[in-house]
């Protein structure tokens, strides 16, 4: 009898469920995109409840497809779940409302507590204890923010009544029964993006609750990747067991197969998000990464961890181009532009809409196009545009073999601009080692499938899991000449775009 696996895949501006077979392939998907909120300048939210009510009709949607195909709901074993990292929300734990909106990652309005906090940041290293630096792209920020600004939220702290959360717990939560009876918990890669948790012993640390003034009362309860959380409680799904959780980018990992140390993927979406297997001890990064959890497998299994580069801006550079320069009309012509020249002419492009991620982490910093002469045309801005993310990969990868002293011998790709086959074959010159596309392009929706159905038995073992799919290898063709120069420009026009804005402005209370 054939087994299936269910996977809600719930990211920044749409949410996906998604199910596959025992060997991995996409049997039938849904997918429903959902209000992005912008209240003012830099904040970015969205309504809790339209990712539970997408998560809910994209399951009932797919399972309607599933059985017109043929096949019977009692086959799927289970379901995994894979989520926008970071995205903060508190609600009521009696009644189950939000106090607020869900306040996304790439929100900036803490931008002055973040201040605050690195200015009280003297005898207590945070990043040593939880792998990740003070920045308004994680939770605990935005849960001190909330506290600090929203009255409700305070008032319901001091009751104990208010539950903190990222949309993995919110979802599995409200999927279990919410009120009556619903499981408070959140699996330990999106743990890990908090900076609540001791990096070393997975727990919530009670030096870094008492650092942002959160009590640990309104935390959940920490469990691995890859256990029975409880039953489905909505429609057709009803009893089907979630089992299966990660962060989207260590699903990603997951999903591209990188078990073993050294190896590592690149998801080439809005932004792009790099993570490297470093084994089952975490490395503290010295230059400018963030330190993770990549995931464990089961209560008892062993815990992976990972250094991690993040890239602000990869697709919405394109985007950009498209919708702002309209050089383009849809971002699959991108390709086919940078293919009309053989190089950008000199044009270096440093796409800091928003400032730096790693390993820079610079506020200040903003798009800086450099080189540009009166031959200068589009065909050559599309490329630099496809080469500023390879570069930002680039930096990214050099910071890991600082950290890590683990030599890098191919790197996977997934996200949809890894689609694009001349950004594929750039990434390869600029890093000089063969990068692979994997056939199954859905990797963050399979990763969450694959833990799900490790903990259902459907996989036995990592090594069941490990099966050969049909995939794209770019390999390098820049002389070693020709690479060290053009990322020296590079490097130098990074330098270029740092001190153009100031970076901390106070925001208003509510």
């Amino acid at each position: 009898m054939p087994k299936y696996i269910g996977a809600i895949d719930q990211g920044t501006t749409s949410t996906r469920f998604l199910i596959f077979d025992e060997s991995g392939n996409l049997v039938t998907s849904h997918q429903l995109e959902f209000e992005q909120i912008y209240p003012r300048p830099g904040w970015i939210e969205h309504d809790p409840y339209d990712l539970l009510d997408s998560a809910i009709r994209c399951a009932d949607e797919a399972v309607r497809k599933f059985g017109m195909m043929g096949h019977d709901i009692a086959d799927l074993k289970a379901v995994g779940i894979c989520n926008q990292r970071e995205t903060t929300l508190i609600w009521d734990r009696k009644t189950g409302e939000p106090f607020y909106n869900a306040i996304v990652w790439g929100d900036t309005r803490t931008n002055n507590l973040v201040k605050e906090l690195a200015d009280k940041q003297r005898d207590f290293d945070v990043q040593e204890v939880c792998g990740l630096p003070i920045h308004n792209y994680f939770s605990a920020v935005k849960v001190k923010w909330l506290m600090d600004r929203v009255p409700k939220v305070m008032q319901a702290v001091e009751k104990k009544r208010a539950m903190f959360g990222t949309v993995d717990t919110w979802l599995i939560w409200n999927l279990t029964g919410g009120i009556q009876g619903g499981k408070h918990i959140t699996d330990v890669t999106n743990a890990s993006r908090t900076m609540f948790m001791n990096l070393k012993s997975r727990k919530w640390d009670q030096r870094l609750l008492d650092f942002f003034g959160v009590p640990s009362h309104m935390l959940p309860t920490i469990v691995s990747s890859a256990e029975n959380y409880g039953n489905m409680q909505w429609g057709p799904l009803e009893g089907v067991p979630i089992m299966g959780c990660l962060g989207d980018q260590q699903a990603a990992l997951v999903g591209q197969k990188c078990f073993e140390v050294g190896e590592a993927k690149n998801t080439y979406g809005t932004g792009a998000f790099l993570l490297m297997n470093v084994g089952e001890a975490p490395v503290l990064s010295k230059s400018g990464l963030l330190s993770t959890i990549a995931y464990q497998f089961g209560t008892d299994g062993p815990c992976s961890y990972a250094l991690e580069g993040s890239i602000s801006v990869a697709g919405a550079a394109v985007k950009w181009l498209r919708d702002n320069l309209e050089l383009i009309k849809t971002s699959d012509e991108i390709d086919g532009l940078a293919a009309k020249v053989k190089s950008t002419g000199g044009v270096f492009f440093v796409t800091a809409f928003s400032g730096l991620f790693s390993p820079y982490w610079r506020d200040d910093a903003r798009g800086t196009l450099v080189g540009l002469t009166q031959y200068t045309n589009k065909f050559h801005i599309a490329r630099a545009t496809l080469e500023a993310v390879c570069f930002s990969t680039r930096a990214i990868i050099e910071a890991m073999k600082r950290d890590g002293d683990v030599p890098l011998k191919m790197l996977k790709a997934d996200g949809g601009m890894s689609n694009s086959d001349q950004c594929m074959q750039i990434q390869a010159d600029v890093l000089g080692i063969p990068v692979i596309r994997p056939g199954m392009r859905d990797t963050t929706a399979l990763g969450a499938a694959y833990a799900a159905g490790y903990a259902a038995g459907i996989w036995k073992s990592i090594d069941d899991i490990k099966k050969v799919d049909r995939e794209d290898i770019f390999y390098p063709k820049w002389k070693e000449e020709e690479r060290e120069r053009k990322y020296k420009q590079w490097e130098d026009a990074v330098q270029r775009s740092f001190g153009w804005t100031d970076v901390y402005r106070p925001a208003d209370h509510i």
